[in-house]
């Protein structure tokens, strides 16, 4: 295909299952592709595998038939990385691949997943950012973990590298010593800190884990809340495409839906002080995420309140899952699709 038919070729970069089934988001794919079209340009979806010399192997939507076909592509005016699997994106091909890209000029982003204790490294020497983050430690040994816990006698571990809230439990020492840890699903105690950390230290150490100090979030009828907001590159700064509320329900150690969260309609929340701190954190956030892993052209912050009225940010989230918010997405898709053609 002469990619100078449509103006901008946009290439949509995702991973192959091991079935060789292709991975990703398809609706959202299809909707980019639609609304592509409508501006003039077009699209198409490809992994690491499909990759030439002379070009690309890769998918192409037709929105009037509801179908996909394989195509040869020349390389695209950008590509847009929604590698959906961590240790995908890290394999050397495809690592390979962005050096290739640099070296063409060829514009590409999101570049990477993000390791949580990195991303509080690049934040907290930031002062229009480090006031607003749960103070947080890369748990190395038992004495980094028991520090923060008598500090702040409530912690949440976490993954360095996980999202949707797998892996994390809280982790709450009383004033009798008595130990509890609470998951998604289960609650276990433990008469001393030493007996919860000879059960618990090689999980904590196998992999990166991070202690986090645990929020004592405001409340909606009784169950925590926290924001989702969802933000865009435009020009040299960023913009809010959407912001929506999860709320806990059947247990409080996440918000996420799959973890049995439930969604409020942000207009229930909605003041002029959230909106003030929105949009204080955006643009530096942005900022910071392109000066230290390269261009970021979208990204979602997880964000609370406390009781006090103190705001947090807990997680920014390199590539956005899809909002079950319908006008948050036709809002990303809309911004994606300016981006492009602003980019190119």
């Amino acid at each position: 295909m002469n990619k100078q038919l449509f103006k901008p070729l946009i290439g949509i970069l995702t991973a192959q299952k091991a079935d060789g089934a292709i991975a990703g988001n398809s609706r959202l794919f299809r909707s980019l592709q639609q609304k592509l079209i409508s501006l003039g340009g077009i699209s198409f979806v490809f992994t690491i595998e499909g990759v030439r010399q002379e070009g690309i192997e890769g998918y192409l939507y037709l929105p009037k038939k509801n179908s996909w076909v394989k195509k040869q592509f020349a390389y695209p005016d950008l590509i847009y990385n929604r590698i959906p699997f961590r240790t995908a994106e890290q394999q050397k091909k495809v690592q390979i691949f962005f050096q290739f890209l640099k070296e063409k000029n060829i514009p590409f982003f999101n570049p990477c997943f993000i390791d949580k204790y990195e991303l509080y490294e690049c934040f907290k020497d930031r002062p229009e950012i480090n006031r607003f983050l749960p103070e947080t430690v890369l748990i190395k040994n038992k004495q980094d973990l028991t520090r923060l816990v008598k500090k702040h006698h409530s912690v949440y571990l976490k993954p360095a590298s996980s999202s949707r809230g797998k892996g994390i439990f809280r982790l709450t020492e009383s004033p009798s010593l008595l130990v509890q840890v609470e998951g998604r699903k289960k609650k276990e105690s433990y008469e001393t800190f030493n007996l919860f950390w000879k059960e618990w230290q090689e999980r904590l150490l196998r992999k990166p884990y991070l202690a986090q100090e645990a929020i004592d979030s405001a409340e909606y009828n009784g169950s925590r809340f926290d924001f989702r907001i969802l933000a865009h590159a435009s020009g040299n700064e960023y913009q809010i495409t959407g912001v929506g509320i999860r709320q806990s329900q059947e247990q409080e150690i996440t918000t996420h839906i799959p973890s049995g969260g439930r969604l409020l309609p942000y207009e229930l929340l909605q003041s002029a002080e959230h909106e003030e701190f929105f949009q204080s954190i955006i643009s530096p956030i942005g900022r910071i995420l392109s000066e230290h892993f390269g261009f970021f052209g979208e990204f979602s912050i997880d964000a609370g309140i406390s009781k006090t009225g103190e705001y947090y940010i807990y997680e920014v989230n390199s590539k956005p899952m899809s909002f079950d918010e319908q006008e948050i997405e036709a809002g990303k898709i809309d911004s994606l699709c300016h981006l492009f053609l602003e980019l190119t």
